[in-house]
């Protein structure tokens, strides 16, 4: 009787605590909630698209944002705002208005905003991403579907993840979670339960199009860093050589190998284009003279394949662009590993700030590699990070 009666006293002890401990969240998520709702806007563009006729009409979005100072400062994603005509703020659903754009950077997918008649809202505080762990609580607030303010809840997946847009440029230091977001939530804050800015959504993992778990947010440090630059500069610099490549894969190589090209190794990037007066020129790299035909496309061959950068392995461009955005700052000498003719070769370039209106090409040559060079060729992979990502 004695045993019954402490196991009965231990399971309610148990469930108080267990009761007690999900009151608290609940009062935490809602905390939040009601202290970082008002500073989370929706944002409405307009731009004009063609249509089924060659005649452009006007096409319109709507995503989040959140005023990020005290200066009437508003900070989204780039791709909510890119090409816009027409770009309006809504804080509520009766105060509407016009905004302009201060600064944005598609490389890093962040713009920030200007509203100079409204009184804002207080700027939500900014988190340290750095500080996070798998399995931290976080909000996701947003205009999920244009319904304003909706709040999500969810955990930190994975941290320091590396994804690729639709453009085909990569985003670094990504933050996955699995609190749901929607079309809408672009641009929203991801805040933890100290109601502190820890992401900035962006886009989803999702064959639907809809939330299906995995989503991702741009990381706090890198909106803290690059959007005071572009509030003062108007742009952000990122680093380039001046090069365009193909990753090198097995199915490509065997491809090239039958057309009498020989490719000295099993991976690495292939050079096919260089930009004139860029690094990659100054540093004496060169292109192939050859072309193959891949399907509606022609591709360089027998130029110099990189396959290291100070040390660091190149199998794709994904590592030869993250290296440059993370480890390397304009005007450092960085030492690039490359075979020429079966030989392996080092040549120094200097690092160089990529032109404003840089481009990214995609062709798809159908191979099994997910590659993209600087406006170069973008190739298919399978489970590869990021395949499938839709924008949000």
């Amino acid at each position: 009787m004695k045993t019954r009666m402490m196991f009965i006293c231990l399971l309610a002890a148990t469930l108080f605590a267990v009761h007690a401990g999900a009151q608290d969240l609940q009062t935490k998520v809602t905390k939040v909630h009601d202290d970082a709702s008002a500073s989370v806007v929706n944002i409405m563009s307009k731009v004009m698209t063609p249509n089924l006729f060659g005649m452009k009409v006007p096409q319109e979005g709507t995503g989040s944002g959140f005023v990020f100072d005290d200066k009437g400062h508003i900070v989204t994603n780039n791709h909510l705002i890119q090409n816009a005509t027409k770009i309006m703020v809504s804080l509520t659903d009766e105060e509407m208005y016009e905004a302009e754009v201060v600064g944005s950077d598609p490389w890093t997918d962040l713009a920030v905003l200007k509203v100079d008649e409204a009184e804002l809202p207080p700027p939500l505080q900014m988190g340290d991403s750095d500080a996070l762990e798998v399995g931290n609580f976080v909000v996701a607030i947003g205009n999920s579907f244009g319904l304003r303010r909706t709040l999500t809840f969810g955990v930190i997946s994975a941290l320091g993840r590396v994804v690729q847009t639709p453009e085909g440029r990569f985003l670094s230091e990504v933050l996955q979670t699995d609190a749901p977001i929607n079309p809408g939530n672009s641009g929203g804050p991801l805040l933890n339960l100290d109601g502190k800015v820890i992401g900035m959504n962006t886009m989803i993992l999702s064959p639907s199009g809809g939330s299906s778990g995995i989503g991702f947010a741009i990381s706090s440090n890198t909106v803290s860093t690059v959007c005071p630059v572009l509030i003062e500069k108007g742009s952000y610099p990122h680093p380039w050589l001046g090069l365009q490549t193909i990753n090198l894969n097995r199915g490509l190589i065997k491809f090239f190998e039958k057309a009498g090209v020989e490719i000295p190794v099993e991976e690495g990037i292939l050079v096919v284009n260089i930009f004139s007066g860029g690094p990659a020129d100054k540093g004496d790299l060169q292109t192939g003279d050859q072309a193959l035909q891949i399907g509606m496309f022609q591709i360089p061959v027998g130029g110099d394949i990189i396959v290291g950068v100070d040390g660091q392995s190149v199998s794709a461009y994904k590592d030869l662009a993250l290296y440059l955005e993370n480890k390397t700052e304009i005007g450092d000498t960085v030492t690039v590993s490359f075979y020429r003719e079966g030989k392996k070769e080092k040549a120094k370039l200097t690092v160089a700030e990529r032109p404003e209106q840089m481009s990214v090409q995609k062709v798809d040559t159908g191979g099994e590699n997910d590659g993209i060079g600087e406006g170069g060729v973008q190739q298919k992979k399978e489970n590869n990070q990021g395949k499938g990502e839709k924008k949000e």
